[in-house]
């Protein structure tokens, strides 16, 4: 069998081009992610996701940004709509964790029906007043605890439903107030009240199997490199935070990082990410990356098998039942009832 290598990459359109599916042969990237530009109906996808699996020869693992509200990629009318997390959070107190629960669950039902079995969520990021709005309404809460409970059950309901959860963005992301698609973003918070805050909500949910890193500088840990790039915050992820899953970059086209793509990768995988993600699908960028960055191996390696190992079938439920049980507790009527068992 081939060697895998250590990126994560797109695809142009709602199909292969001879291009694409002989690169992907030759690179045999370890996973692939699909963005609105992939997504037109449920029988392209499932098209899209074999084909994709295909070109490499096995069973990789395809990822997507489903979170609901803004950032989702597949949308009506074949799939569901969604509010902001925030917002449904906002709406709905008392059943925060279920409803959220009953979010994912019901997404991970949507995705994996289309053959992708990985989502970029839990968010747990923490909002506060200066969070930037292209993050602030994806987050779930301002408390550290109930972030960190709420993004918990989110990657329950996500493995339960066969898709493997990817925590973002690692060490937390809540206090930049730039957007990290156009801008590099610098926290000057100290890191003590940082580890009682932004890392805290993360600590909860180190043994899951993958997780993303920011694109942010951390002042007080080191003042020269985004998170992604450091070897100093890598570390208080891996030391402190306890994270021993498979790590992987944000996009690395992201804005926030400086240099040819080539040099980004290169800097982000010495730092200790194991993975880089290559999200935009044009070849001679992804080209220009797996030249950089070659395989697989060592602990990546075992990280990434591991990772693996987490995707299992569906737990048998009945998914009318649970939308049900959404719409019923977003209106207020599951609240009521379930104040009045509790009283």
């Amino acid at each position: 069998m081939q060697r895998q290598g250590a990126y994560i990459f797109g695809c142009e359109g709602l199909r292969l081009t001879p291009a694409e599916r002989a690169f992907y042969e030759r690179a045999q990237p370890w996973g692939f992610i699909l963005f609105a530009r992939n997504v037109e109906s449920p029988d392209q996808i499932r098209a899209l996701t074999a084909e994709l699996r295909g070109a490499v020869g096995r069973d990789v693992p395809v990822f997507i940004d489903q979170e609901g509200g803004r950032v989702a990629r597949m949308t009506g009318p074949h799939w569901r709509e969604w509010l902001p997390a925030l917002d449904q959070v906002m709406l709905n107190k008392r059943e925060a964790q279920r409803t959220l629960y009953l979010r994912y669950r019901l997404i991970a039902d949507e995705l994996l029906a289309v053959g992708i079995d990985g989502n970029c969520a839990p968010v747990a990021d923490i909002a506060n007043a200066d969070t930037h709005p292209i993050l602030r309404n994806r987050c779930y809460g301002e408390d550290v605890v109930r972030v960190a409970e709420r993004a918990g059950m989110v990657a329950q309901a996500l493995l339960e439903g066969g898709v493997l959860p990817v925590v973002k963005h690692i060490p937390g992301q809540g206090r930049a107030n730039l957007d990290s698609h156009e801008e590099l973003p610098r926290v000057k918070t100290k890191t003590k009240e940082l580890g009682r805050t932004d890392f805290m909500a993360f600590e909860p949910l180190a043994g899951l199997p993958i997780g993303m890193t920011a694109h942010i500088v951390y002042e007080d840990i080191d003042a020269e490199h985004p998170a992604t790039q450091s070897p100093k915050v890598i570390q208080l992820i891996r030391d402190r935070i306890g994270f021993g899953g498979l790590l992987m970059t944000d996009d690395l086209s992201m804005q926030a990082l400086s240099g040819p793509l080539s040099l980004r990768a290169r800097r982000s995988l010495q730092a200790g990410c194991d993975i880089v993600l290559h999200c935009n699908g044009v070849l001679e960028q992804m080209e220009e990356v797996a030249d950089a960055t070659g395989p697989l191996d060592g602990l990546a390696l075992e990280r990434a098998d591991a990772a693996l190992e987490w995707r299992s079938p569906p737990d048998p439920i009945d998914i009318s039942a649970l939308d049900a049980e959404f719409q019923s507790l977003m209106t207020g009527q599951g609240s009521e009832r379930a104040a009045d068992e509790r009283d």
